[in-house]
């Protein structure tokens, strides 16, 4: 069985990771549960290079399989803010603090020019490859936060086809549609092709 490390703590990318594999020849493990425990700085200019920064890392320091992500949400009307910021925008800690922060900046500002959209970028590296694969979710900023479900700017991201802000669907509809779910099952299918050769 092949070991893929996923270069994160979050332990729901890694459950997301195991479900969209099961059956495949294919052991994934968080950092934690491969005894790594280290900082990457995340220095790139863009979601993509973000998350080859610490795959590569993760790669070199194992020489195994690696994946990584980074992601975030972009606003039209703060030309493309928070972006790469998204997770310190503003300088605030908390998630609620950003909410807040977000929807302070759009104040007043009509629905035509909420537009807003959450990108994932996922690299994955090997020995002999180095593969991005990117998952997008178009929506709006909404005028207030409402759900439970999500984290991050979740409950500020409406939805307009389910009527509903990200922090509202629920769990099993947010893995197929979001941008984080996008962007793992372009990379699941390629080390599903990968297990039947």
């Amino acid at each position: 069985m092949r070991r893929l490390i996923i270069a994160t703590k979050n332990s729901g990318k890694v459950k997301e990771i195991k479900s969209l594999l099961q059956g495949y020849d294919y052991e994934v493990l968080s950092l934690e549960e491969a005894g790594i425990d280290i900082e990457i700085e995340e220095n790139g200019n863009s979601f993509e290079e973000n998350s080859l920064i610490k795959a590569t890392a993760v790669h070199k320091l194992t020489g195994e399989m690696a994946v990584a992500d980074d992601s975030g949400l972009e606003i039209d009307f703060l030309n493309s803010a928070p972006g790469i910021y998204s997770a310190r925008f503003l300088g605030c800690k908390s998630d609620k603090e950003r909410i807040d922060g977000v929807l302070a900046l759009m104040q007043g500002i009509p629905e035509e020019y909420r537009s807003a959209r959450f990108i994932c970028a996922v690299s994955l590296v090997t020995d002999t490859c180095t593969r991005t694969f990117t998952g997008t979710i178009e929506g709006r900023i909404a005028f207030k936060a409402e759900g439970e479900n999500g984290f991050g700017y979740d409950p500020i991201f409406y939805i307009p086809e389910y009527g509903k802000t990200m922090a509202q669907i629920d769990f099993e509809l947010k893995n197929r549609i979001s941008h984080r779910g996008r962007a793992f099952q372009q990379l699941a299918e390629t080390l599903k092709n990968w297990s039947a050769k």
